[in-house]
């Protein structure tokens, strides 16, 4: 089975054709798609029931205004305006800090930028800030009241979402990265200052003939990430 092109019948299969695409197709996606990820994603679990969060889908000349708007900003910022929270610790210890450092490599070698290719390096990256071309987003963002629980919360609703566009033979890739933007976010979006901003997701069908929608993430093997006990 294409993880690119086909649908997935199976949790089993949504897991494993899931990846974060970073080349998607200019095809627009149907509303009635868009409004039942979200709607059944709220199935998720949350605790005490607060579901904590709250979605913004946009798509068309909405989308493609603000990704210009932000385009023009980045001459002056380019990394950002600043984010509501750190993106990852900021002393990354081991074996975190090599597993990032890692997934670069791999994904500049998958698009033959060498190392050396600052610019190149540069270019890649600005393009989360273009959603890789994906014609939909949805940005996600909590109460600022709320603690670590409901931030696993708004994680098991965005991978909700992730799971059920496999099943609509659609793909994704979440976006802390757009964190950086979060005051454009918020002014864009109306969001209150009572909330913080959380990540973007881009939507979309991917680009089967880019090479960047070949890279494999690779796992730690069972017994370096779980212990089992009484079996």
């Amino acid at each position: 089975m294409s993880r690119l092109t086909t649908a997935s019948t199976s949790v089993t299969e949504a897991l494993q054709s899931r990846f974060s695409c970073r080349a998607f197709l200019d095809t627009p996606v149907p509303e009635s798609d868009v409004k039942y990820l979200i709607e059944t994603a709220t199935r998720a679990p949350s605790g005490g029931n607060l579901q904590p969060w709250h979605m913004w889908a946009v798509q068309g000349e909405a989308l493609k205004e603000f990704v210009a708007d932000i385009k023009t900003k980045m001459a002056d910022k380019p990394g950002g305006e600043g984010s509501e929270y750190h993106i990852y610790p900021p002393e990354l210890k081991q074996p975190y800090d090599t597993r990032r450092r890692d997934i670069g490599e791999r994904m500049y070698e998958t698009l033959g930028i060498a190392r050396e290719d600052r610019l190149g390096r540069l270019g890649q990256m600005a393009r989360n800030f273009e959603f890789f071309g994906a014609p939909c987003a949805v940005f996600f963002a909590l109460d600022k009241t709320m603690q670590e629980g409901q931030w696993s919360d708004m994680g098991m609703i965005i991978q909700s979402i992730m799971l059920l566009a496999r099943e609509r033979g659609l793909h994704s890739c979440p976006q802390e990265a757009w964190a950086l933007w979060s005051p454009s976010i918020k002014s864009f979006l109306n969001i209150p200052d009572h909330m913080t901003f959380f990540c973007a997701m881009a939507l979309g069908y991917a680009d089967p003939d880019a090479a960047i929608n070949q890279l494999e993430s690779p796992r730690a093997p069972l017994d370096e990430v779980a212990s089992f006990v009484g079996f």
